[in-house]
């Protein structure tokens, strides 16, 4: 009998389910007798032991559907050491429940922070496999998160709205990209929907140079301009300053806007007299079905899994490097960001076209 367990943790997004159909899948075609334990709301149904026994029925058309079957919950790992409200040793209690059903393997879906977690479980004895999962692919050591794609689709598609409008008004429009630490998905859909400025957290920006790039639209008689502008974009003045003063500046800017782009059209508005709208896509960027792409994908990184858990080699995450799927050493990984090189080929390239990244 093998027995493995299924978490999914960290915001949802497009593919988990088609993930862990890739895995169960993956292992039911090769193993005579396999029982399947969902633990619910991610870490939370592991330390408090609510969790039920799947069946191939739960597997069933759940490729195409967005979300996950066993619902999520963000659990801080700086968290993960400290007693719950209760006194309840939360590490200790994931380690009983894990022993408590005889898992050969837990498998974890999750992005940076859950990452963390699995290999301080991993640390702890546990046979783990991670998958990488979020829309922002800002996951190291995989060169593809699922979730991806599919949030570049809809953020693109939210630019290519904003363009007919934009053609109609002498306006400045600007769309405002999930992403608050990477700009891999503003950099994607802002090439893919014809944006004229990207802001990315990578690339701090001179507000008066994505002005200039306004100016040089309008002086060319284009008559609109569109930004898309990273969660996490970040003005130069600020970006100067230690971290400890850099989160309390922008504290006090996010008490005045209700995010970053409120901002850059403000300051547009005042410099230019120009008006400015502000578009926020927000949560459906991370809903919905997942893409063709997303599908392919994530069932290639499920049944990968489900091979790992097979030869009984624990300890990695699935990622995809140059093509092909790839284990890789959780503890080489856990805590590790992959950003936006700010010297990377899709940048240069985008600039050769004339997309201004405000610096």
């Amino acid at each position: 009998m093998l027995r493995i367990g299924l978490l999914t943790s960290g915001g949802d997004c497009q593919a988990l389910n088609a993930t862990m159909r890739g895995i169960v899948k993956g292992l039911a075609n090769n193993v005579k007798d396999l029982e399947v334990y969902g633990f619910m709301n991610g870490y939370k149904g592991l330390i408090y032991g609510d969790f039920r026994l799947l069946t191939g029925k739960d597997f069933s058309g759940i490729l195409t559907r967005g979300g996950t079957i066993l619902g999520t919950s963000r659990q801080p790992f700086k968290l993960m050491r400290e007693p719950d409200e209760n006194g309840l040793d939360k590490v200790e209690a994931m380690k009983q429940n894990y022993y408590k059903l005889r898992l050969d393997c837990l498998v974890i879906l999750g992005g940076n922070g859950t990452q963390k977690t699995a290999n301080l479980l991993r640390e702890e004895g546990l046979n783990i496999i991670h998958m990488p999962k979020t829309i922002d692919n800002d996951i190291y050591g995989t060169d593809m998160t699922f979730g991806f794609y599919s949030a570049v689709n809809i953020a693109t598609e939210a630019i290519d709205c904003i363009h007919t409008t934009a053609s109609s008004h002498r306006r400045v429009f600007i769309v405002e990209v999930m992403g608050h630490k990477v700009g891999w998905l503003t950099l994607y859909a802002g090439i893919a929907g014809g944006a004229d400025i990207l802001l990315l957290p990578e690339i701090p920006y001179d507000i008066n140079k994505v002005v200039d790039a306004i100016n040089k639209r309008n002086a060319r008689g284009s008559g609109f301009t569109i930004l898309a502008v990273a969660e996490g974009a970040i003005p130069k003045e600020i970006a100067k300053l230690g971290k400890k003063d850099q989160k309390k500046a922008m504290e006090k800017l996010m008490k005045k806007h209700a995010s970053i782009s409120y901002k850059v059209a403000e300051d547009i508005r005042e410099k230019t007299g120009i008006e400015v709208r502000v578009t926020v896509p927000g949560h459906t960027q991370r809903g919905g079905s997942p893409c063709p792409y997303d599908r392919v994908l994530s069932t290639r990184l499920g049944v990968e899994g489900a091979r790992l858990i097979l030869n009984k080699d624990f300890g990695y995450m699935v990622g995809i490097i140059n093509g092909k799927c790839k284990k890789v050493p959780l503890k080489d990984v856990a805590g590790k960001l992959k950003i936006v090189d700010p010297n990377c080929q899709e940048i240069q390239q985008a600039k050769m076209m004339g997309i201004s990244f405000g610096d």
